[in-house]
């Protein structure tokens, strides 16, 4: 009898998603159908289903250093980032606020979550300025300082750019915006999409000097369908969803009891593995470069070395399409993507990789996860060599 060979596989897009990890499918057990009570109710069971998500929000705000009414479960990142953007900016105009005398700012990089929202309100006629980003993938600051307006009402900078993997300087930015909020007498916003850092960044949002955070929880080895949104007490937004009084009144709609707690127990996890993990992966992310940039002539790295996550590795390669080149990997058992996954199958190339500058017309996402282990960055390169060919 003949046995076939196990096929070789290598999960390298992280950025897009991550498996559940067992510790959080665990804890999310029973409240599939023994602990199923709807927290909004006040018999035994959903008594048992409230305390869980208190004890997740607590969970969560004892990382992010705030209150645990400043965390706003949601249904993912896209959601989070609709809520803040939209939230606010429809707050202001019910309160009186003319669109014709707003400014918002964002980044020519953001996630699509958060340009498409910009282009919306632009189009009702809020002024949108986009922050230009330099060859290594960093926000132009200098530039950012010039943007700001008397007008200016509203800020959304990633924390991590999910293509390239560049971490963009959060707290320069808030200070920039506090100092301009003392000399003028403003009240700038700023939110950060931060689905990308959790694994591998401190999110304390008091020393990142944010306003609003984004969370994903399947970016995090938690589950799909779960996310949440910290906002800072104080600030005032409107839901997306109305009828209800679940999350503060901010997000209607009966709270998912397993997802929330997958969710804070993965986002514990990843605290308490962070630096560890990190240091891992560093090292194999930089082999990987390393191997790329001397063995393939011509190959670029897209975005800067040292300020980036430590999972991530985007590169450009002379003469090569990148859809054809992941549909050649994939069969070789790699998987990897070229941009956002939320971008869909759009044929065009990558908005970020053209921001840089990069004019190849192409790029390779891999970014490396718990998983990931040196004879499999020997694997890939050997596979991208020979994809080329």
């Amino acid at each position: 009898m003949f046995f076939k060979k196990k096929e070789r596989r290598v999960f390298l897009d992280h950025a897009t998603t991550t498996p559940v990890r067992k510790e959080v499918l665990k804890v999310m057990e029973p409240y599939w159908n023994e602990k199923f009570g709807n927290p909004g109710t006040i018999h035994r069971f959903g008594v048992e289903a409230k305390k869980a998500l208190d004890e997740s929000r607590k969970k969560i705000s004892q990382i992010l250093k705030c209150h645990s009414d400043e965390v706003i479960f949601t249904a993912s990142g896209t959601e989070s980032n609709s809520l803040a953007i939209f939230g606010f900016l429809d707050k202001q105009e019910e309160n009186g606020a003319d669109f014709k005398k707003m400014h918002i700012i964002t980044t020519k990089m953001e996630h699509p979550s958060i340009l498409a929202w910009f282009a919306r309100f632009e189009r009702k006629g809020i002024k949108v300025s986009y922050i230009d980003i330099d060859k290594e993938g960093i926000v132009d600051l200098k530039q950012f300082r010039k943007l700001l307006t008397p007008e200016t009402i509203f800020v959304s900078v990633m924390c991590v750019n999910n293509e390239i993997g560049t971490v963009q300087p959060i707290s320069k930015i808030a200070h920039i915006i506090k100092d301009f909020n003392r000399d003028n007498k403003a009240k700038i916003i700023l939110h950060s999409d931060a689905s990308q850092a959790p694994l591998y960044l401190k999110l304390d949002v008091h020393s990142l000097g944010v306003d609003m955070l984004t969370i994903d929880g399947q970016k995090i080895y938690g589950p799909k369908g779960v996310g949440a949104l910290f906002k800072k007490r104080g600030i005032e937004i409107n839901p997306l969803l109305a009828g209800g009084s679940q999350e503060m009144g901010l997000r209607a709609g009966t709270e998912n009891i397993p997802l929330v707690v997958g969710l804070a127990k993965a986002f514990e996890l990843a605290e308490n593995e962070r630096e560890k993990e990190s240091e891992r992966l560093i090292k194999l992310r930089d082999k990987f470069i390393d191997r790329i940039l001397i063995e393939i002539p011509g190959s670029v790295l897209n975005g800067s070395k040292t300020e980036r996550i430590p999972s991530n590795v985007n590169i450009s390669i002379p003469n090569i399409d990148s859809e054809y080149m992941i549909i050649k990997l994939d069969a070789k058992g790699v998987a990897c993507s070229s941009k956002s996954a939320c971008m869909g199958r759009i044929k065009s190339a990558s908005y970020v990789i053209e921001a840089l500058g990069n004019d190849m017309g192409n790029s390779l996402r891999f970014n490396l996860g718990k998983s990931t282990t040196e004879k499999d960055i020997d694997y890939v390169v050997d596979m991208i060599k020979q994809s080329i060919k």
